[in-house]
């Protein structure tokens, strides 16, 4: 399974927000706390796909930094 791909799925986020919202609401949580609640878990999803997302932008970039000279390297000169 594909965890990056996975965690940075805006449908997993939103059915996440989905699935907590409705027991709160179920167990008779205030309106208020309900709100609060989404916004956390929607904060949590932001910030795990940019995380995801730079360190695939920072590995793409490190990728292409690194030219191939033909050989091995031995660690002599």
């Amino acid at each position: 399974m594909d965890w990056k791909r996975k965690l940075s799925s805006r449908k997993l986020w939103v059915a996440i927000i989905g699935f907590v919202s409705a027991l709160l609401m179920a167990y008779g949580a205030e309106p208020g706390t309900v709100e609060k609640v989404t916004s956390v878990i929607m904060a949590g999803g932001v910030l795990v796909s940019y995380i995801l997302a730079e360190g695939w932008i920072d590995a793409s970039r490190e990728k292409a930094d690194t030219i191939d000279i033909g050989g091995e390297f031995d660690g002599r000169e």
